[in-house]
């Protein structure tokens, strides 16, 4: 048994000075005071928050693509995950053209075979539709990877006729998609311009060929398909106030639209393309592409207002070599970036301390939310008797610094490069076992199959 004492209690609805008791993998009881048990461990959270175990619902571990493979596999990805406050991720299995979902989601519970040293999950890209694909829905819901992915650009979209009758089957079945929303059309037509003449080799390209208004218009007409289907359904990393505006809109007609963000979109913008070092711009490329300053601002208040209901990282890690890959041609620049063991403390760091969100939002945001939407509420993403000992203590008066030399990814650079942080991760507990302390990982691979329920539409 633990005992945690003398800390701050984190809920969305409201935080509150309690000690609390775990007995094996569970927490077992909250009170304002407990007597330690004979032979119980204590530990003291005086001055600390003690948060529930973050949620990352966002990851590609091990992914083939682009020409290559992320740099990071489930091993150390879930080791950057568990070392910042992730005690539990989603990863996006792929069942690609050919293959069955079946196939495609055993696929992925191979990779996992490399080690988790967090508790891990699957949700299931649908990259093609027939009658075989869709009578499989039930058995991925059976299996625990309750949730699934499409995509409006890349190899892997699927057509607006496909993503009404995805959209019409998941709403037999009771769950939902998240989205990559790009309008295809519009990038392939401004990327092929690009590579027409000398901005080719310029890594502004990317961005400059990935505008706003693809995202929005994307948004705008997954949302319409979905209030067709009458089917809630989820926009994954959005980046933009134009695409907010398009999930008012849809919200204003009545519809349920869930919004995730990433962290990047919210401290990073397309500034960082402007530089003619490839290597320097090419590691902040990622679709959809970081955006404007203001666009941050938009997303902050969004967040703050709750029209924004989760941050994961969308971490997809590739080396400096891997994104050469694209030095003659931007369209070639394998796009994603490493985030994982940043997320909570940046949040913190860049939301709490400076004001922009509540800490009560970020345990929303990053813990309830995702734990609700995704299927794993009460179980995680909550400190409550019964739920899983996942606890996350974070000290408000530490001070760290981002650094590739501290970094568990295999990336071969840290893209908030000297960012300090206000706030740190101290502690992290899996199932009531301590696997992380300030930043270093202390006992690996105790991470399990998370075999997630129906989400909850809140």
């Amino acid at each position: 048994m633990i005992l945690f004492q003398n800390g701050t209690l984190v809920y969305p609805s409201g935080s509150r000075s309690a000690d609390l008791l775990t007995d094996g993998e569970k927490i077992c009881r909250i009170a304002s005071h407990i007597d330690p048990p004979s032979g119980c461990e204590i530990v003291d959270c005086a001055g600390k928050l003690v948060f529930p175990g973050f949620i990352d619902a966002h990851t590609h571990f091990d992914l083939h693509v682009a020409g290559t493979v992320t740099a990071d596999d489930f091993s150390s990805g879930t080791k950057a995950e568990i070392a910042g406050g992730t005690t539990s991720v989603i990863d996006f299995g792929t069942a690609y053209p050919g293959e069955t979902l079946n196939e495609g989601l055993d696929n992925w519970f191979r990779k996992a075979e490399a080690g988790c040293s967090c508790d891990y999950g699957f949700h299931q890209t649908i990259t093609e539709w027939n009658d075989s694909i869709s009578a499989e829905i039930p058995d991925m819901i059976e299996r625990g990877a309750s949730t699934f992915k499409i995509y409006m650009t890349y190899d892997t979209q699927i057509d607006d006729c496909t993503i009404l009758k995805v959209l019409q089957r998941l709403k037999e079945c009771g769950t939902t998609t998240g989205c990559h929303c790009e309008n295809s059309g519009l990038i392939d037509a401004l990327r092929e311009e690009y590579a027409a003449d000398e901005r080719r080799r310029k890594v502004s390209s990317h961005y400059l060929t990935r505008p706003a208004a693809a995202e929005a218009e994307a948004i705008g007409r997954y949302c319409h398909l979905a209030e067709v289907a009458d089917e809630p359904v989820i926009d994954v990393h959005l980046t933009c106030l134009e695409g907010l505006e398009e999930i008012r809109a849809a919200r204003r007609r009545g519809q349920k639209v869930y919004v995730e963000t990433c962290p990047q979109y919210l401290v990073m913008d397309d500034s960082l393309y402007d530089n003619d070092d490839f290597d320097e711009a090419s590691k902040y490329v990622c679709a959809p592409p970081l955006r404007k300053k203001t666009d941050q601002d938009a997303l902050w208040k969004a967040m703050a207002d709750g029209e924004i209901q989760t941050v994961s990282t969308d971490h997809c890690s590739f080396t400096i070599a891997q994104k050469e890959l694209g030095k003659d041609d931007f369209r070639k620049i394998p796009g994603g970036m490493p985030g994982a063991e940043t997320r909570p403390a940046v949040i913190y760091s860049e939301g709490v301390a400076k004001g922009r969100i509540t800490k009560e939002k970020m345990c929303e945001l990053l813990a309830e939310n995702p734990a609700r939407l995704y299927g794993l509420y009460p179980k995680k993403g909550v400190l409550k008797e019964g739920a899983d000992a996942d606890i996350v203590i974070l000290d408000p008066a530490a001070e760290r610094t981002i650094s590739v030399k501290t970094q568990i990814s295999k990336a071969d650079y840290a893209p908030l490069e000297g960012m300090k942080l206000k706030g740190a991760i101290d502690q992290v507990y899996l199932r009531g076992e301590k696997v992380a302390e300030d930043g270093r990982v202390i006992k690996e691979n105790r991470g399990q199959y998370l075999k997630r329920g129906l989400p909850e539409f809140f």
